[in-house]
């Protein structure tokens, strides 16, 4: 009976899997080989892709963020209850063993002994004492795949998680990025608007000098005046503006707005990052993705439940075994050499009659394959368009900037020039405040500029889910069974 049991474990426990084959949606599968060629040739490498921008003050900022950030505590504990599903269905591929110890007492009369008698009164009693141990073993045949699918689709879960951990830190760092560099030209912006004030205000007073005399006229004096209070009304709110991205930036690196001042500082002047991206980037970095990492996996995952539905179609066959010993004593119940009981089974189960739940179960699960091959293939559709958008918007704003810098080089040379003759009796004082406002309005928009760039910059890093440089280390690579099923398919 035991060579038999042994016979039937090693010749059912084969490799049948009913999950379809792995295959990759349409238009994934015929997405171009690299994106379009903007830009010049070039080879940028970062080991930490956020250093590029080589400011000690942003790093400062993303570690405390990376170290402290609420919402990156919170897919960690999502990725932890991840794995341990992803334990919970791995455990049905493993025997149960299950280890017991009993004791019992009865007392009851003999035979021959009235209802009515009074314990002790020369009634006799039997009493039985017994103690026991067992040992329960039990194991499912994965005949059909069933358990090492669902295996498999909770690692497949959980590597999703793990990219999803990923995408979270991803976007931490984004938001974080974004948050200095808008306060970098806020400030900057604030304190430009505070020189327009003065220079205005200096503007109003000389042309409401000039309308007194009758040099102009009551519509030029009216102008100046709703140019100055309009540029006045606008400091309160742009310092509004201000406050409320410093508290979100506090949000993001877990402190409160008011400590901010010792992390950040008073002072901010970022480098400028204005090299050009290697031209014709290699489809392939959009594997560092993490969302098209955890979408590839939740097909992955959905494929094997699949498998796993359609196996619980055929019949189940489980082994049990229980070995046990018992004594009226303690020390006779652990005697397991002397006096021990064994006993085997096999159990075939097969399903007639259910309701029609196991034909649902498996249309549910092919649905669910369906529409995540949908998901994933938009995923890749919508990467591939970011990244591409990303790169011409990064080179449309490198050439504002240029525009805007030559046009600061003129309004410098235009304001100076102005001073010079004012200086020399043969310009007006007017004539060199519209000059010198003209300059700190091309500085703001040129600021504007600069915080373009920079996020433009970002956002071909977030469109890639990190660096250019195709040793990124963003995305968690399968572990488990998973790993040989990901990249090579069903045997």
């Amino acid at each position: 009976m035991k060579a038999s049991l042994l016979l039937v474990a090693l010749t059912t426990s084969g490799c049948v899997s009913l999950a379809p084959r792995s295959a990759a949606p349409e238009i994934a599968a015929g997405i171009p080989s690299q994106f379009a060629k903007l830009g010049a040739e070039g080879d940028y490498q970062p080991a930490r892709w956020w250093e590029s921008f080589e400011d000690p003050v942003l790093n400062a900022l993303l570690d405390e963020a990376l170290a402290k950030n609420f919402d990156l505590a919170e897919a960690t504990a999502r990725l932890r209850a991840a794995e341990a599903r992803a334990k919970i269905s791995r455990s049905g591929l493993f025997p149960q063993v299950n280890a017991g110890l009993g004791s019992s007492y009865s007392e009851s009369p003999t035979a021959g002994t009235s209802f009515g008698a009074i314990p002790g009164a020369g009634a006799s009693r039997i009493e039985n004492e017994t103690y026991s141990s067992s040992l329960a073993f039990s194991y499912e045949l994965d005949i059909w795949g069933k358990l090492r699918n669902d295996a498999r689709a909770g690692r497949a879960d959980a590597n999703a998680s793990a990219a999803d951990l990923q995408s979270v830190r991803l976007a931490v760092l984004a938001e974080t990025i974004t948050s200095y560099f808008d306060i970098v030209d806020a400030r900057h912006q604030i304190g430009l608007a505070t020189k327009i004030i003065d220079v205005l205000g200096d503007r109003l007073e000389q042309t409401e000098d000039r309308y007194r005399r009758g040099l102009v006229t009551s519509f030029e004096l009216y102008q100046v005046r709703q140019e100055f209070r309009n540029i006045q009304s606008s400091l309160p709110q742009r310092e509004s503006q201000l406050a409320a991205i410093e508290g979100q930036l506090a949000v993001l690196v877990g402190r409160y707005s008011d400590n901010m001042d010792a992390l950040i500082g008073t002072k901010l002047a970022p480098k400028l990052i204005f090299e050009s991206v290697p031209a014709g980037l290699p489809i392939d970095l959009l594997a560092q993705r993490p969302d098209i990492y955890a979408e590839g996996q939740r097909l992955e995952s959905a494929r094997y439940n699949l498998g796993a539905r359609r196996a619980e179609r055929f019949p189940s066959l489980s082994l049990s075994a229980s070995t046990g010993s018992q004594g009226g004593n303690p020390s006779q119940a652990l005697d397991i050499f002397d006096n021990w009981v064994l006993n085997l089974g096999a159990n075939l189960t097969a399903p007639l009659f259910q309701g029609g739940r196991i034909r649902a179960n498996i249309e549910m699960a092919d649905a669910q394959y369906a529409q995540q091959t949908a998901v994933y293939a938009r995923t890749v559709l919508t990467a591939y368009q970011e990244v591409s958008s990303a790169i011409e918007r990064y080179e449309e704003e490198r050439q504002r900037y240029r525009f805007l810098f030559s046009q600061l080089d003129e309004a410098t040379a235009a304001a100076g020039l102005q001073s010079r003759r004012f200086a020399n009796g043969v310009g007006s004082y007017v004539d060199y405040l519209d000059a010198l406002r003209a300059q700190y309005q091309v500085q703001s928009s040129l600021s504007s500029a600069a915080r373009g760039v920079a996020l433009s910059r970002l956002a071909i890093h977030r469109a890639l889910g990190g660096s250019w440089d195709q040793t990124s280390d963003m995305v968690p690579q399968p572990v488990g069974d998973n790993a040989t099923a990901t990249s090579q398919g069903e045997k």
